[in-house]
């Protein structure tokens, strides 16, 4: 009796290996996210992750609300116990070259979002900086953002838009103040981590 219970053993566990060995490829070739070490040092706290979560943000990305889901896609968010925050945002599209089309049209939409928002907003005042490329992988770039809407505080938000062949990443960061507040060269750091972190 021990022999076969020895044997079914050996036989669930071979049984098991192989869809063990799928899942663990599949784990391996989803892109990695960030980490909150990973983000700009806010100068009094610190950065909090949350899981990973497949899907769209439920309720879209500012300025960019809801892009294609193309084949795969999740996003992280990050927080501090001060008005900052921050998200990561990855998709991996059909190939390359869907890719590189959906890289773009964030990028459009980037550039449109303050002035959609001075003409949707009565008394609103919006304004964004090109903060230029970052030669990582396929390119990426960087923006900012700065939105004042009435009776509200004014924010700043920085985007940094990214690809690695089939797979875009943007990664967002966001506080209360204005352009000249945006931590450029540590925010263009992290973006740089975030594209080369993709595979």
């Amino acid at each position: 009796m021990a022999g076969s219970v020895i044997a079914a053993t050996a036989a669930l566990t071979g049984a098991a290996t192989p869809a063990a060995e799928v899942a663990g490829a599949r784990a391996a070739a989803e892109p990695k996210f960030l980490a909150a070490k990973d983000l700009p040092p806010h100068p009094t706290m610190s950065w909090k992750a949350g899981k990973i979560v497949k899907g769209l943000p439920e309720d879209g990305t500012f300025c960019l609300g809801k892009p294609s889901a193309g084949k795969w896609a999740a996003h992280r968010d990050f927080n501090t116990e001060s008005d900052t925050s921050a998200s990561q945002l990855t998709i991996v599209a059909s190939d390359a070259t869907a890719a590189r089309k959906l890289a773009e049209s964030m990028e459009k939409a980037l550039k449109d979002c303050a002035p959609e928002l001075v003409r949707d907003t009565p008394g609103s005042i919006g304004g964004w900086d090109d903060h230029g490329k970052i030669a990582v992988k396929d390119g990426a770039h960087a923006y900012a953002v700065f939105a004042s809407h009435p009776n509200s505080e004014p924010s700043i938000h920085a985007f940094g838009v990214g690809r690695s062949g089939s797979t875009v990443t943007v990664f967002h960061w966001g506080q209360m103040g204005h352009l000249e507040d945006v931590p450029v060269t540590a925010f263009k750091n992290t973006t740089k981590k975030a594209v080369n972190s993709l595979y």
